[in-house]
């Protein structure tokens, strides 16, 4: 696979669960988080979002800044999980929605967990449940920056390192990564995110130190045996 929108290939979509979010007992099939990524994406063109552009996204482990991330990268637009970035488009926590309220013109606000506030805010649930799951048209490579943080990082950085995670621990689609580390750091998206999607597996969010039987634990301690901490993850 050469960029991270071919994670998302319509025919990759099926009923085997791609991500478990314990704490709020959410799940998604790789059905529903694909066709969801889908329309993500869709709501981030909605607010002007496009190839080459920014978007700034709380990193909280949940999953609207993970779909979030998966539909700005098949627009072929760079995430910073980061919400004080400077981006098109920014998105958070609906309680936090006051603290980026004055965003400069141009910016747009969205947020997740519940109704916006302002009626200038978009509500992320209510557009990407109303958004046609279309596929996105823009022409993504390889060389195109999908993540921020330290440097850019394009979507061959990413996949690169995803393919020698999942080699590394030999995952597959039986398997489960759990993460623990925050979206902040890149090697979390590559370990966390993108290696358990590449190799057919699931992305488990644990509900706090809940003890979890795991193929690959993503955590910034990383004392575990089957531990990853971001750090390891991606080469300077």
């Amino acid at each position: 696979m050469d960029v991270i929108g071919d994670l998302m290939a319509r025919d990759r979509r099926s009923d085997r669960l791609a991500l478990r979010v314990d704490g709020p007992g959410r799940t998604y099939t790789y059905h529903d988080l694909i066709t969801t990524s889908y329309k993500a994406g869709n709501v981030l063109r909605y607010l002007g979002v496009r190839k080459g552009g920014h978007v700034a996204i709380e990193p909280t482990l949940l999953p609207e800044p993970i779909l979030t991330f998966l539909g700005a990268a098949q627009l072929g637009a760079t995430t910073a999980f980061d919400p004080q970035f400077e981006a098109r488009a920014t998105v958070v926590d609906v309680e936090r929605e006051s603290e980026f309220e004055a965003l400069p013109p141009g910016q747009k606000l969205a947020v997740f967990g519940g109704p916006p506030t302002n009626s200038t805010t978009t509500h992320w649930e209510q557009e990407v449940w109303s958004e046609n799951p279309a596929v996105h048209p823009e022409i993504v490579g390889p060389d195109d920056p999908a993540l921020v943080a330290d440097r850019e990082y394009t979507h061959g950085d990413l996949l690169g390192a995803a393919e020698r995670v999942v080699s590394d621990f030999d995952l597959d689609e039986d398997d489960t990564v759990a993460v623990r580390a925050s979206l902040s750091h890149p090697g979390t998206a590559v370990a966390g995110i993108l290696a358990p999607l590449l190799a057919g597996g699931t992305i488990r969010v644990p509900d706090g130190g809940d003890s979890v039987e795991t193929a690959l634990l993503v955590s910034e301690q990383g004392t575990e045996s089957n531990a990853l901490t971001p750090d390891e993850v991606l080469d300077d």
